[in-house]
């Protein structure tokens, strides 16, 4: 991603930072939080600007012939623990004339205390957009801070922040609320968290904390609101990876472990109950077959959790399932509620 620092940002952002200095074409500031700003936690501000590291655009990459040895943020990321990086893979992508975007095994980050530092590459997923980087031993004891994955459920409302590198500046705060919790693009596998926050290119990848500072999130797309001539973009429309699905592929990554998700063995179609459209069985394989399911069977529950539709069902599945656990599926059958033991499959 190239990085533009032409707009106004007193129009973007809200500044809480003083202290104003450049550095290799970076602009960095030290934080002055002041109290009754916000209803959030100071403290949590300085663990999460502290968590958050800039990810450096590779000056060899063809896309950045145009500042050969300009130090320049292209992404955001945060440290969670001993050494460990998380962004947005496309964040930390890597353009080669050969192969075209390919994830690099390394990287270079500068952190919060205006250290440049390398960071190896540990795991990825491309279906989840969520890549982690490790910072070599010798240097983990100058990486500052760390943070945490809230995995509970976020509220529509919540107040949330996030810190980051909008446009290749800052690093910034914005702060906003929590949207809607189940938003579906097609640039990713899984649902996504709004949320009504600034962001910009430079933000993806970077953390979307709570009021205690821990990640409910990562950035992952910021929707343009307004044509522009330049590939990047700045929006409220935030769109985050939801933590509690982060922190399951941040896990195997570590381990080094795939991440195996859960198989019902259905394929599913909506059919109109009224004026209500109903989630259906269309199709029944295995292991949804040898539960007892069948064709036509309307789907109601699983584990007590309504069934909406297909993406919601799909979601709860990734999230909150693992293969070989055993889930209650409640359906109709006819005029019949029946409630189906299903142990899950693995893919």
């Amino acid at each position: 991603m190239r990085t533009h620092c032409t707009p106004n940002l007193s129009v973007l952002f809200q500044w809480l930072m003083q202290g104003l200095m450049t550095w290799g074409g970076v602009f960095l500031f030290t934080v002055q939080l002041h109290a009754g700003q916000s209803q959030l936690d100071q403290s949590a501000f300085l663990r999460a600007k502290q968590a958050t590291v800039g990810i450096l655009a590779d000056t060899q990459d063809p896309r950045m012939s145009d500042v050969p040895g300009k130090l320049v943020v292209r992404g955001t990321g945060f440290h969670l623990k001993d050494g460990y990086i998380v962004t947005a893979r496309h964040a930390a992508e890597k353009y080669e004339p050969a192969t075209g975007s390919i994830i690099p095994k390394q990287i270079r980050i500068l952190t919060d205390n205006l250290h440049e530092l390398p960071a190896m590459l540990v795991g990825e997923n491309a279906f989840m957009d969520v890549v982690v980087y490790r910072v070599p031993e010798e240097h983990r004891s100058i990486v500052p801070g760390g943070t945490v994955f809230n995995v509970a459920d976020v509220a529509i409302g919540t107040e949330v922040f996030t810190v980051g590198y909008p446009l290749g500046w800052g690093p910034t705060m914005a702060f906003g609320r929590v949207g809607n919790t189940n938003v579906f693009l097609p640039t990713v596998e899984t649902r996504l968290i709004q949320a009504d926050l600034s962001s910009c290119s430079g933000n993806s990848g970077g953390g979307v904390f709570n009021a205690q500072g821990e990640v409910i999130g990562i950035v992952h797309a910021v929707i343009r609101t307004e044509k522009e001539e330049t590939t990047s973009s700045c929006s409220r429309l935030t769109f985050a990876i939801p933590g509690i699905l982060a922190e399951r592929i941040v896990s195997s990554a570590i381990a080094g472990k795939p991440l195996a998700f859960s198989r019902l063995g259905v394929q599913l179609t909506a059919v109109r109950e009224g004026t209500k459209l109903r989630t259906v069985v269309k199709e029944v394989m295995e292991p949804a077959k040898s539960a007892g399911l069948q064709k036509h069977d309307l789907l109601l529950e699983i584990d007590g959790v309504e069934i909406i539709d297909g993406a919601q069902l799909k979601n709860y599945l990734i999230e909150r399932t693992t293969p070989g656990q055993t889930v209650a599926v409640k359906v109709r059958r006819v005029d019949v509620d029946l409630t189906l033991h299903v142990v899950l499959g693995g893919g």
